[in-house]
């Protein structure tokens, strides 16, 4: 397992220099996070426009996802070998111009293609950004407040990506949500050449390449099966085949990590309950909050008839409840620990998805807000003390370790979400998607829930020891 740090000793830098390595990241971990969800909101109108159904569109977003979440480890090992900020550059790169691609692709194929490969370049993003955080922050206090701000920019991204989307296609069309990412690209480019040194680690790790194959055919199969089952069977040749390549590739992949000596995915961490909880959490929290943007985008625009840009700006209320909870919730943290933003959390999450379970076609649009601001609440709230909970007890050295593996889970989450509710309502017309979109709202409840399981799991010392 690979980590990633910072080759001078935090202390070295200055405060002004340590806030800024932070709002460089931030800004890197804000264009992976919008790009997560910018796409929901222009789901109805792709679909439209390249002629494909729910099933196709579920595609468009977890081929991002999948690879995005099958990479994230492997592309901090090249970091540490070749150099952060080169391959830091290189992503953006490749970021940028997958986006393009995605903005000029002519059929549904190649939009997913595309999209694969823009996951591939935001993996060369993430797993930098958090280890360089950690490692920049001296102080124990001083590194939850960053947690919190880096945990609030990653929430207002995702919060604000349909509300983002929904704008660029009103005045663009749908192809706009992709070419908005060149000058953001742009500015990072810039940015990261001025301000984020060169580093390397000074023992740089093998790649666990069987490690990296076999993970990738766990998450690719997993999702797929999510996705194509309801049309093809649960019990269907094809899917079982499924099972069984997915339960042959994880027990072949345990396997491997265990017998290595370096492995991609470190194991042992995992014998550590607010570690493996944590994780755990973080992939719940992105299921919720996928799942209901998914469900609030189809809805809104099947069911109710609403325009991309007035369905996006329903999710404003999400969007100001994870903006202002965020940075209030790695405050927390610093002074109590993760439990209590953790419980509030779970209490948000949990009842904005309950306010939702019994959607039907003329639900008030005021409920349907408020579930949206208890949901952004619980987002906000939810990702510091996740996070912090993750690299508790754990030396700076490590703490890019247990940040890889947290970020893998988040997107694991965003692309298990984007399946589970594409299955629900796939299939279903405008008239029968807010009855079916009820189970939808019920694992949105038991996210929030299984968050009360994290906090009773976390450790109450507030950060790692250095």
């Amino acid at each position: 397992m690979t980590t990633t740090s910072l080759a001078s000793p935090p202390s070295s830098l200055g405060r002004r220099q340590r806030w800024t390595v932070l709002a460089v990241c931030a800004l890197s971990m804000f264009l992976v996070g919008v790009d997560t969800t910018i796409v929901n909101v222009a789901l109805p109108e792709i679909g439209q426009g390249l002629s494909v159904g729910v099933r196709g569109l579920e595609w468009v977003v977890d081929a991002y996802t999948v690879v995005l979440a099958s990479l994230l480890i492997v592309s901090g090992a090249l970091a540490d070998r070749f150099g952060r900020r080169r391959v830091f550059q290189c992503g953006l790169l490749v970021f940028g111009l997958a986006s393009l691609a995605c903005a000029f692709a002519p059929s549904l194929g190649l939009l997913v293609a595309a999209r694969a490969v823009q996951g591939v370049g935001a993996s060369m993003l993430s797993p930098v950004a958090l280890a360089i955080v950690v490692n920049a922050m001296p102080d124990p206090r001083e590194r939850a407040r960053a947690i919190g701000v880096w945990a609030s920019v990653f929430g207002l991204s995702m919060a604000v990506g349909p509300v983002t989307g929904g704008a660029l296609i009103a005045a663009f069309g749908w192809r706009a949500v992709f070419w908005i990412n060149a000058p953001v690209v742009l500015a990072a480019l810039v940015l990261v050449a001025v301000f984020v040194p060169e580093s390397r680690a000074e023992r740089a790790r093998r790649l666990d390449l069987p490690g990296q194959v076999l993970l990738t055919v766990v998450l690719g199969l997993f999702v797929g099966v999510l996705i194509e089952g309801p049309r093809m069977g649960w019990a269907s040749p094809a899917v079982l085949t499924g099972y069984a390549v997915i339960t042959a590739a994880t027990a072949g992949f345990v396997r491997v990590e265990l017998r290595t000596r370096q492995p991609l995915v470190d194991l042992g961490l995992f014998r550590r309950p607010p570690f493996a909880t944590a994780v755990l959490g973080a992939m719940a929290v992105f299921i919720a909050l996928n799942v209901s943007l998914l469900l609030n985008t189809l809805y809104l625009q099947h069911t109710r008839g609403w325009t991309p840009l007035a369905s996006g700006a329903a999710t404003l209320p999400m969007a100001l409840g994870a903006t202002l909870c965020a940075p209030w919730s790695g405050t927390l943290v610093g002074r109590f620990g993760p439990r209590r933003p953790l419980i509030l959390a779970g209490g948000f999450t949990g009842v904005g998805g309950m306010c939702l379970v019994d959607l039907g076609q003329d639900t008030s649009v005021p409920l349907i807000l408020l579930a949206h601001l208890l949901i952004g609440v619980g987002f906000g709230f939810a990702n510091a003390p996740l996070t912090n909970t993750a690299v508790s007890g754990l030396p700076p050295s490590r703490a890019g370790v247990a940040g890889a593996i947290t970020s893998t889970a988040r997107q694991v989450g965003a692309a298990v979400g984007i399946a589970v509710a594409g299955g629900l309502v796939a299939g279903t017309g405008p008239a029968g998607l807010a009855a079916a979109s009820h189970t939808g709202w019920l694992l949105v409840a038991a996210c929030g829930l299984f968050l009360f399981v994290v906090a009773r799991a976390s450790q109450p010392a507030a950060v790692a020891a250095p």
